[in-house]
């Protein structure tokens, strides 16, 4: 399985992306502005959307995805999120003054657009060889984290998390653990504001870090725009040991 990195920054300018994964070539994870980047023919084969919460960068491409492809294909795309996220989609984006409602659109029978709901610890299969898994997360508003499973290997992604007791023990039990993706979307002087909005610094990521028993690949995501290099610096400083790489646009990471 190939997982293709359509936008991991915690803003846009300067040809930056928020956060969006291709899985394959049908399922999304997430739907930040990244994905405005895929051709009319690739949107078209994405039928699976899994969301980690509702905040803007990681949804605003989704009302554009389903308006310009849900007249082109033969099947709903089915978005799946945990219900309070869910429930935030129908009641402020797809309520008919932000976005049409396209599940109910052109009927509710027949749609362009399925809501699925997937919460903490429950697992789908949206194609054979990958398999998705809901973590927990830590966020101002309901989240989670993913573990993404093929047939081989595994890759977490934390999504928008501050400390999270919870996740650690359950990251730790995977044996093929391949790659983590962390967030870390402050420096170390916005620490305040970090933990105010329910992020991570690089302080916070190095104790986060020191609970991670698996040997694996770290990768980091949701840097700012601006603070991109002073974070990395820090990054460097407080959690070098972990040898952690900079995620990047149109990174591969094959597992």
């Amino acid at each position: 399985m190939r997982l293709k990195v359509l936008g991991c920054s915690g803003g846009i300018g300067g040809g930056q992306r928020t956060t969006s994964f291709l899985l394959g070539r049908h399922t999304l994870l997430d739907a930040g502005t990244g994905v405005g980047d895929l051709s009319i023919a690739e949107l078209q084969q994405i039928d699976h959307l899994f969301l980690t919460h509702a905040h803007l960068d990681h949804i605003c491409m989704l009302p554009l995805l389903v308006d310009t492809v849900g007249p082109l294909r033969d099947s709903p795309l089915l978005v799946y999120a945990s219900s309070a996220t869910l429930a935030t989609l129908r009641q402020h984006v797809f309520n008919w003054h932000i976005w049409p409602d396209f599940s109910e659109i052109p009927s509710a029978e027949a749609p362009f657009l399925r809501f699925v709901a997937m919460e903490e610890g429950e697992s789908f299969t949206p194609e054979p060889g990958l398999t998705l898994t809901a973590l927990p997360a830590v966020h101002t508003v309901p989240a989670v984290g993913y573990r993404i499973d093929s047939s081989k290997h595994s890759v977490v992604f934390t999504g928008d998390t501050t400390i999270n007791d919870a996740f650690w023990p359950i990251v730790n039990q995977i044996n093929s653990l391949k790659a983590l993706i962390i967030e870390t979307a402050f420096c170390n002087r916005e620490r305040a504001v970090a933990e105010a909005s329910k992020h991570l610094c690089p302080a916070m990521l190095a104790s986060e870090l020191a609970r991670l028993e698996r040997d694996a690949d770290i990768f980091i995501t949701h840097l700012k725009p601006g603070e991109i290099e002073l974070t990395m610096q820090e990054i460097g400083e407080d959690a070098g040991r972990y040898r952690p790489r900079m995620l990047k646009n149109g990174q591969i990471i094959d597992f």
